[in-house]
């Protein structure tokens, strides 16, 4: 993991985040129940800083990036982005020091706190330039009718206005030099590429809005291994060169070791542990953290590994989510206790928080 320059401000804080998906049934399609994919998630994210969000399949890693970028309207919670732009906004749910005041369109101050989660489309328009996402499935992410030209191009002709159509094109061939593709593939089709070309073109048209937030929903798990390697590569020196923040979504352990600063761990909707990565990796304080350690792939038959840890029992539905603590049907250290409440975010150590009361018990198991 290469030094990153950090400036230590907070670029977005994540309060109490909950996206709840109705579920109807029934003769009148009434609602039934809620799908609880995000139950009460916060952290918090500085400038410059990449925060790895690791987890089993359907623990709310990709429905958390989504929210974060207004895809999904969240159900309840802030989401508090910290803003550089300024003039003739259509703001109505701001921040100014510890307050939220509602606010009709004006001139904005700059730097500008804005509440994601209470804008709607047309007033998340103006933030979208700022914070872009790079999705999963490069074969999916790109409109197959478009070239590769008008596909990076798309996002200038809504934020960049003030450019001209040659201006654009221009920016277009730097964007495909950056991410290293040759500007004369700029009028062919994505069909015409591999998976990992694809995926830089994803990344070009990620960063045609000079964004300060990236969220990248498991960039690379649709690669060959091979091609992961360089996909990341470029997104670390993309990241030195422009000062980007990432959010990284992935599940591959061994990945997100390898590109964040810090590491968030999800279960079932809810944040179990954050950590820094080292700190996370050497001394991982919940049982669900440690299972996951255990189950990552060592490429050396000859280094000695620890003994893998097997949970027992099915990730529960989050339809019906067990009382309590989620993660108490298959943690070895549970107790009658955590059937009762939910267990908090709790820090244990300077940038080490963890939601376990018994965690001190782990060592003795």
């Amino acid at each position: 993991m290469s030094q990153k320059n950090q400036s230590g401000r907070t670029l977005l804080e994540v309060k109490d985040l909950k996206m709840y998906f109705p579920v109807f049934g029934g003769v009148f399609r009434q609602k039934v129940a809620d799908v609880k994919a995000i139950d009460g998630v916060s952290f918090e994210l500085r400038e410059g800083e990449t925060l790895g969000l690791v987890g089993e399949s359907g623990c709310g890693k990709s429905t958390t990036g989504k929210c974060l970028i207004n895809l999904n309207k969240p159900t309840g919670g802030q989401i508090l982005f910290n803003s550089k732009l300024s003039g003739e906004l259509p703001v109505t749910a701001v921040r100014e020091g510890n307050k939220s005041v509602r606010v009709p369109p004006f001139t904005v101050p700059t730097p500008l706190t804005v509440d994601i989660a209470r804008l709607n489309n047309d007033q998340m328009r103006p933030f979208r330039s700022e914070i872009q996402m790079i999705f999963q499935d490069p074969y999916a992410s790109l409109n197959p009718r478009m070239t590769v030209s008008d596909i990076i191009m798309e996002p200038l002709t809504i934020h960049a206005t003030e450019l001209t159509p040659r201006e654009m094109l221009d920016k277009v061939g730097w964007l495909m030099e950056k991410v290293g593709l040759s500007p004369e593939q700029a009028t062919r089709y994505p069909h015409e590429f591999s998976g990992g070309q694809r995926q830089r073109i994803g990344i070009a048209r990620a960063l045609a809005t000079n964004p300060r937030l990236v969220i990248a929903d498991e960039p690379v798990s649709a690669l060959d291994v091979s091609i992961q390697a360089q996909v990341i590569n470029l997104m670390q020196d993309l990241q030195e060169e422009f000062g980007l923040t990432y959010i990284f979504i992935a599940h591959d352990l061994a990945v997100v070791e390898h590109i964040a600063d810090r590491i968030a761990v999800m279960y079932l909707g809810n944040m179990v542990e954050i950590a820094d990565t080292h700190e996370l990796f050497n001394n991982p304080r919940h049982p669900y953290t440690r299972a996951l350690l255990s189950a990552i792939p060592q490429p050396n038959p000859n280094v000695k590994r620890e003994k893998r840890i097997m949970l027992q029992g099915d990730v529960p539905t989050p339809l019906n989510k067990p009382s309590g603590c989620g993660f108490r049907t298959r943690c070895p250290i549970a107790r009658d206790e955590c059937a009762a409440t939910r267990p908090p975010m709790v820090e244990i150590a300077p940038g080490h928080s963890v939601a376990c009361p018994w965690h001190a018990t782990l060592d003795k198991n």
